[in-house]
């Protein structure tokens, strides 16, 4: 089932020219009603369930409906996300609540640096080199060695032991 957002939670980010579940979205399908500023899944069916947006929501606003094969019909699945971990609280359609915790395995947003130690010149287009390369390293073994056959008139025909 594709997420949607409780539009009593939502405060869409307080504003902002972008919210949390718009940034994450693999699918570009979360947007800001420019009139209510609150952000809606724009075309459910085409929702992965991935999750994303659901654990990034800083309001908690956003629900999908947990996968039947941990929690089926009638369950929910709701992430609490941390500076370094997400505590998920699954409660099963028995009453039963169990909790699990897991460290998020992400740098902190801003901190990569994609072109570190890339030279600002870009190089020529169309040279294969890795920008990270001086010169094309030279194979280990040699390719083309010859090599002699023993009986070139010689053919083997594959038979199938099975028939």
């Amino acid at each position: 089932m594709p997420t949607f957002v409780l539009p009593d939670k939502c405060d869409g980010c307080k504003g902002g020219e972008k919210t949390a579940c718009m940034y994450i979205c693999p699918n570009d399908l979360m947007i800001l009603d420019p009139e209510t500023m609150l952000a809606y899944n724009q075309e459910p069916d085409a929702c992965w369930e991935c999750y994303s947006c659901v654990k990034i929501c800083p309001q908690g606003a956003i629900e999908a409906r947990p996968y039947a094969d941990f929690a089926p019909m009638g369950g929910t699945s709701i992430p609490m996300r941390s500076g370094g971990d997400i505590m998920w609280t699954i409660q099963f359609r028995n009453g039963n609540i169990q909790r699990f915790k897991f460290p998020i395995r992400t740098t902190e947003e801003g901190t990569i640096k994609p072109y570190e130690g890339k030279a600002d010149d870009p190089g020529d287009i169309n040279d294969e080199k890795l920008f990270n390369m001086t010169e094309w390293p030279m194979p280990k073994n040699v390719i083309n060695k010859k090599v002699e056959v023993k009986n070139p008139d010689y053919t083997e025909v594959w038979k199938n032991p099975a028939v």
